[in-house]
């Protein structure tokens, strides 16, 4: 069995102004930063094998810091990035509802393309570690594509580097038992 630890980047300044990041690139702010502090404190003396990240600056940053202690090199993989929302790049949700009063965006991704790439590089992250436990530092959605393929119970979204633990067993990923 392998075990994936599954952590939320830190804060950013667009995460506390309410704004819709997708792909834009907005660095850690210092909340972030301490964020990914406590995160590497508390996961000290929790060993792991790997580190990989979201190739977005957030994500980077995040996993570098909590990877530290570790002396592992974080893999950067474009495949974990958050869904790309497109035009509501930047928005905030009261922006979107004025410029889009239907709700909808017709650019960026969808959910099931972006739950499909994350899920696909998470399984293959995974099979490069049998046995393994691996960090990987994603984003919201990055997280509940993996809860919702891993768990029924309802999505509530993860805290700033918050951890979702996940295990890869029978060549598929699943919730830890118990």
């Amino acid at each position: 069995m392998t075990t994936i630890l599954l952590a939320r980047h830190g804060e950013t300044d667009w995460n506390r102004e309410g704004r819709w990041q997708g792909w834009a690139d907005p660095p850690l702010n210092e909340t972030g930063r301490e964020q990914a502090r406590t995160l590497a404190e508390e996961l000290r003396a929790t060993q792991f094998d790997a580190a990989y990240s979201s190739d977005l600056r957030r994500a980077t940053e995040t996993a570098e810091i909590v990877a530290a202690p570790h002396h592992v090199p974080v893999v950067l993989d474009r495949d974990l990035r958050e869904i790309d929302v497109g035009s509501w790049s930047g928005l905030t949700r009261a922006q979107i509802m004025q410029r889009f009063p239907d709700g909808r965006r017709t650019d960026g991704e969808t959910h099931e393309q972006q739950a499909g790439r994350v899920r696909a590089a998470v399984v293959r992250i995974a099979r490069k570690h049998p046995g393994g436990r691996v960090l990987v530092v994603g984003h919201g959605g990055t997280i509940r594509s993996i809860h919702d393929l891993i768990n029924e119970a309802p999505y509530h979204p993860i805290a700033n580097c918050g951890v979702l633990e996940v295990h890869f067993r029978g060549d598929r990923l699943t919730a830890p038992i118990g």
